[in-house]
């Protein structure tokens, strides 16, 4: 069964049962202020909010859904073609870890390898022996990385990524060393990072970085981002995420 939800500017389905969407996929996109940007790839992009708000937002890009889960890559052509960017933005289905084997299209032309400006993802966080496992497989392998490592996800990232392209993820504070010798590993240098965290009082939570392909050391801490006052009410930012 399928619910609708309305979001900033787009309406997403998702499956009311099975992996929906959190305050990571908007934590995401917001952290993303490329003035312009012609090709974006969404990398384990599920029901494809990200892509999709992405696309909004920079109106003449043409955007890659890239989904592993058959059930999630049709539910991302539903939310494609419900929001009217079935002209620009294409899903496909593919094992990230098989990516050289794969060929990219969109409905317009291919887009090749080494050639995105910008590639996301709001990644599976957990390894498979912590957390407790999501019942059914398409929250578990959403969540836990079953079918996909954040080492095979950078590597896939920087396939994809040309020369200064940049790659913006969210992940989980506790694995920031393995993600940046991750990068660094693949050529991509960690440029700009922000820590989320639940209220001004509370250690943080998730980790928001933006990686640079081919970019010079240098690395900019942003200030914190607060997702509650303490009265449990959404602070003034976090507000604006959902508003804008």
């Amino acid at each position: 069964m399928l619910t609708i939800d309305s979001i900033r500017d787009i309406q997403i389905y998702q499956n009311k049962n099975g992996y929906r969407f959190s305050v990571d996929a908007l934590l995401l996109f917001s952290f993303i202020g490329l003035p312009r940007v012609k090709k974006i790839a969404d990398l384990g992009a599920g029901s494809g909010i990200i892509g999709i708000l992405l696309a909004k937002k920079y109106q003449h890009a043409e955007v890659a859904l890239i989904e592993l889960q058959r059930s999630l890559a049709k539910l991302a052509e539903k939310n494609v073609i419900l929001n009217n960017l079935d002209d620009r933005v294409k899903v496909i289905r593919a094992d990230l870890r098989e990516l050289s084997k794969t060929r990219l299209f969109t409905h317009l032309h291919m887009l090749p390898f080494a050639d995105f400006d910008l590639v996301v993802s709001n990644p599976p966080f957990r390894k498979v022996k912590t957390g407790r496992l999501s019942i059914g497989d398409e929250k578990a392998i959403a969540r836990h990385e079953i079918k996909l490592s954040i080492k095979d996800l950078v590597k896939a990232g920087s396939t994809l990524l040309k020369h200064h392209g940049r790659l913006c993820i969210i992940h989980l504070p506790e694995r920031l060393t393995e993600i940046i010798d991750a990068m660094q590993e693949n050529n991509l240098e960690p440029k700009r990072m922000r820590f989320i965290h639940s209220t001004i009082s509370s250690e943080a939570k998730m980790v928001l970085i933006e990686a640079v392909k081919g970019g010079k050391a240098g690395l900019k801490i942003e200030r914190p981002f607060f997702i509650y006052n303490e009265d449990r009410s959404y602070t003034d930012e976090m507000r604006e995420i959902y508003n804008e």
